[in-house]
């Protein structure tokens, strides 16, 4: 890869970091919130879903925004709109306009995967995507850890409250836009590169196999939101917390460990993801998140933590193996609109995965964590068995 293209990947995945930490903002501190306004895990799994929800809908608009205009504005305007949200939420007087919060942080945010991924996708030929994608889906997990870890420390401090966490999200967010603004350089369908392009660039739009892949990606974004939701909340039931530490806050630091093993598993898809075993991988990585899923319904105490870890490294293994497989189905030209429609069905139809698991765990059932995750097994099973019916290029 050249240096000019890994600058760029690494400076694109920066951003794609921030959305992460953005997106389990709310899951990382839910259980705070649940407690200020007196109310169950049935309405903080709404207030993920109404992030999500528009995390995904408007994904289409913002990649169909991104290929006539490019994805330079379009992350600009997704870092400077979700910093302000974070302020807003900071300010927020009650349950109803923290709704209204999450909603317009969630619309913002859906900027970014159409715009982040077209970026690199069309800056790397197919031979070094994978790792290009790797890059970006560690900086991602490393996001994703970054959220529960950064609730748990600042909530250590007795003075600050979850308030003040949403507070400090917004500095990072106005400093990268800024940054992006001045510094990133974006080569737009420039004929100088044409030789340097993949076949896939250049190639048909693969219909069947893109449509397949596209509803492989709603049920492990289904999987993806009730697991992320209420990962901390799984983890602080485990009660491994020393005595100076408040089990909500440890559950949040336990939370991080798992999405750091995520990182770990971005790395090692990256690496491994070339263009003839992206088929194959998807299956197998998704069949290696049901016993995973399975273990976390059933494991206790430090067996919680080890269960999460292993579903963390191979959860996350997916992401650069599925945009690398996407990026050989979509023309170059539309590539935007590709991952736009992906994401708005992953996250926005995925969304429903926060409020199952809201409502599964708000209930009376006898033992709602083994039907939780056992149901999210379920769903990974019939993501892999779905996703053998994407024939081979």
């Amino acid at each position: 890869m050249k240096p000019n293209t890994f600058r760029l990947v690494l400076l694109v995945s920066c951003a794609h970091m921030l959305v992460h930490v953005f997106e389990l903002s709310i899951a990382s501190v839910e259980q705070h919130v649940g407690e200020e306004f007196g109310v169950s895990a049935k309405v903080t799994g709404s207030l993920g879903m109404t992030w999500r929800i528009p995390f995904g809908a408007g994904a289409l608009l913002a990649g169909w925004l991104a290929d006539r205009f490019g994805s330079k504005p379009m992350l600009v305007l997704y870092l400077a709109g979700c910093s302000a949200a974070a302020l807003a939420t900071w300010a927020a007087p009650s349950l109803a306009v923290l709704f209204a919060t999450m909603f317009v942080m969630g619309s913002f945010a859906s900027i970014y995967h159409p715009a982040g991924l077209a970026i690199i996708s069309r800056e790397t030929t197919a031979a070094e995507r994978g790792r290009a994608l790797g890059w970006h889906g560690i900086f991602g997990s490393l996001g994703s850890a970054t959220a529960p870890f950064l609730a748990g420390a600042l909530l250590l401090i007795p003075a600050l409250t979850w308030r003040d966490y949403f507070l400090v999200l917004m500095v990072p967010g106005a400093v990268l836009a800024v940054v992006l603004s001045l510094v990133l350089v974006e080569r737009r369908d420039d004929p100088a590169q044409a030789a340097t392009l993949s076949p896939d660039d250049d190639g048909p739009f693969h219909a069947p196999q893109y449509w397949t892949l596209v509803a492989v990606n709603v049920l492990f974004g289904f999987v993806y939101a009730a697991l992320m939701n209420f990962l901390a909340r799984y983890l602080t039931a485990a009660n491994l917390q020393p005595d100076w530490v408040a089990p909500k806050q440890w559950g949040a630091l336990c939370a991080a460990v798992v999405l750091l093993c995520g990182m770990v598993g971005q790395a090692i898809a990256g690496k491994l993801a070339r263009p003839e075993r992206l088929r194959p991988m998807m299956t197998l990585i998704l069949l290696a998140n049901v016993p995973c899923l399975a273990a976390m319904a059933v494991a206790e105490g430090v067996w919680r933590l080890v269960a999460a870890c292993a579903t963390g490294l191979f959860h996350f293994m997916h992401q650069p193996v599925f945009n690398s497989f996407l990026a050989q189905l979509v023309p170059r030209r539309r590539r935007s609109v590709g991952y736009g429609f992906s994401q708005m069905m992953q996250f926005g139809l995925g969304a429903f995965g926060a409020q199952f698991a809201g409502f599964v765990m708000a209930s009376s059932l006898s033992d709602p964590i083994l039907v939780n995750y056992l149901s999210l097994a379920g769903v990974a099973l019939a993501a892999a068995a779905l996703s053998t019916r994407i024939r081979p290029l």
